[in-house]
């Protein structure tokens, strides 16, 4: 799983680091749950919440379901 976590981070990462931002993996727990780390100007962005909501979660959550 962890690699596909990655790969799936990998492939957002140029959107957030076109606005000076980036994501890090930082855990995946026992019972699958992603932890990551908006880092740059995600850190600070108002907007963070949408973006992990909206962009990641909305995203990558279907893919990780099947």
């Amino acid at each position: 799983m962890k690699d596909e976590v990655k790969k799936a981070l990998d492939s957002i990462r140029p959107y957030l680091q076109a606005d000076d931002g980036d994501i890090e993996l930082v855990d995946i727990t026992a019972d699958g749950i992603v932890k990551v780390k908006l880092t740059g100007a995600c850190d600070v962005c108002p907007l963070s919440v949408i973006t992990l909501r909206a962009g990641i979660d909305g995203h990558y959550l279907d893919k990780f379901l099947e």
